[in-house]
């Protein structure tokens, strides 16, 4: 993630707690430890900008240092679970992906927008062992699942434009779809159908249904996902079996949200 210096313009700005959030979600699955100097490459910020930045984080205890390598501690999983809280997540959302769960027998997730990928904000998993490994905060390229095509579907036709002109889409698999004429027709058709279907274009061999979940006033809020391996099910089957309960699931969680204005302003804007 690099950091703009002060890209609003603003005078109520700070640019170095931006640049101390920066350096917090450069650590990932794929470097849960880094050096002050692959972070400072990671954030382009100067080195010194980011040593006060990981020396503030360490006294604070979201830091902590192991040799050269830079780690993160529990104490920033506390950040994550304060918005969960605060909004009443699982009260609104999980009783009804578990009913999802537990009747189709896959894993449910509710993901909304987050620059160009889908976050998972709910996550109900099953014992069954699945190529692709998620949960509550989990990321994923929009463009490659169903959420993410959901998502962007019914997305204001503005918001949608600007991501299919600065989006590469990259070829996870084979069957990724890199074309964005191709996706700009998916997407259509998503909103045509009301639900969205892939099938290994994030991971070989998984399969996934995605719908809409919306805002008293039409607004798309999120979508509910649910995905299992092709071995288990066809893409045809997770059409015709799971995406009617995600539905149903969606217009439970519509009517939970009209009493939750806080909620959805926050996911909206």
């Amino acid at each position: 993630m690099i950091v703009e210096k002060n890209p609003r313009e603003d005078g109520e700005y700070l640019n170095s707690l931006a640049r101390g959030l920066a350096v917090l979600r450069s650590f990932s699955r794929e470097k849960p430890g880094m050096t002050l100097s692959e972070l400072a490459a990671h954030t382009g910020l100067n080195a010194a900008v980011v040593r006060r930045c990981l020396n503030t984080l360490t006294h604070l205890g979201y830091v902590t240092k192991k040799d050269k390598l830079f780690l993160l501690r529990p104490e920033v999983f506390g950040l994550g679970v304060a918005y969960i809280e605060s909004m009443n997540l699982e009260e609104v959302v999980a009783p009804s992906l578990q009913r999802v769960r537990d009747k189709t027998g896959s894993s449910t997730a509710m993901a909304v927008m987050s620059g160009t990928d889908i976050l998972f904000m709910v996550y109900e998993s099953t014992k069954l062992l699945t190529r692709v490994a998620a949960g509550v905060g989990t990321r994923f390229p929009a463009y490659a699942t169903s959420a993410g095509r959901v998502l962007l579907a019914y997305q204001d036709k503005e918001k949608t434009k600007t991501f299919l002109q600065d989006m590469q889409l990259v070829a996870l698999t084979d069957r990724t779809v890199t074309s964005k004429i191709r996706l700009k027709s998916l997407l259509q058709d998503v909103k045509k159908k009301g639900y969205a279907a892939t099938q290994g274009e994030l991971d070989f061999g998984v399969v996934s249904v995605a719908v809409p979940v919306f805002s008293e006033d039409g607004k798309i809020v999120a979508a509910l996902a649910c995905s299992t391996s092709q071995a288990r099910q066809s893409l045809v089957a997770m059409v015709e079996e799971v995406v009617p309960p995600l539905q149903q699931a969606a217009r439970d969680i519509e009517f939970e949200l009209r009493r939750c204005p806080l909620l959805v302003h926050s996911i909206t804007n």
